[in-house]
């Protein structure tokens, strides 16, 4: 007997061979793949989507570590320097700006520096600060972004190669096309369009992450330069 779906046809039965086909299950095996082995197969150019990846990987954790560190001491900071600016302590002020490794504390220090100076003086110097902070913080964002649309068109070009190294293939066959010169160069295709996109998204999702948190920053920046201004109005009509 055979087993077609699931039914059971005798093999005596005039249908049987144009039918089914016979299954040998004790003789299948499952197939495993290897990442490594893919990623061979997917040729030179999963060389520079690997080093994109790793690069990706080190921009949003050296990023992440720094922009964390910002947010925790930030609060506090504010805090800190808001009490010995409304008790006109400018001298504590300064020292805890010192104290602190923070693009804020950095831009409040500019404008204590010069509270000697007309109001718009002080904000233009604040204000300038916070500019050249704000660089720092987006450093290295662009790089990421690029990789975020780069990687997938490296992947692209892996397919359009493998394609046409597929189809160079058939053509130096002639009649004796088989299904191998075509695997070959689709496969090389495929492992490059799923490397491609793969490390893409994830750099997608890092610079989107990381644009989200500089963003909530440059808010707390902007809070820090208005309630400053307002002491030095203060200071200043006093």
């Amino acid at each position: 007997e055979v087993v077609c779906s699931s039914h059971i046809i005798p093999t005596n039965h005039p249908a049987a061979p144009y039918t089914c086909r016979i299954f040998n299950f004790r003789e299948m095996h499952p197939i495993s793949f290897s990442l490594i082995g893919m990623a061979i197969k997917g040729g030179w150019l999963m060389i520079p989507l690997f080093a994109l990846s790793i690069l990706a990987v080190y921009i949003f954790a050296k990023k992440w570590w720094i922009i964390n560190n910002i947010t925790k001491s930030s609060d506090a900071l504010l805090e800190g320097v808001e009490a010995y600016l409304k008790e006109c302590r400018y001298s504590k002020a300064t020292d805890l700006c010192k104290e602190s490794d923070n693009p804020i504390a950095r831009m409040l220090l500019k404008g204590l520096s010069k509270m000697d100076r007309p109001v718009e003086e002080i904000k233009q110097a604040v204000e300038n600060q916070a500019q050249v902070e704000l660089a720092i913080l987006e450093r290295s964002l662009p790089l990421l972004a690029t990789i975020s649309g780069g990687a997938p068109m490296i992947g692209f070009l892996g397919t359009v190669m493998g394609m046409i190294q597929a189809f160079y293939n058939m053509s130096q066959a002639g009649n004796n096309i088989d299904i191998s010169l075509l695997s070959g160069g689709i496969y090389t295709a495929m492992v490059t369009t799923v490397a491609g996109l793969v490390v893409g998204i994830m750099a997608y999702f890092f610079y989107n992450y990381l644009t989200s948190k500089v963003s909530d920053i440059v808010f707390k920046m902007q809070c820090a330069t208005n309630n400053f201004i307002e002491v030095a109005q203060q200071e200043k009509k006093n």
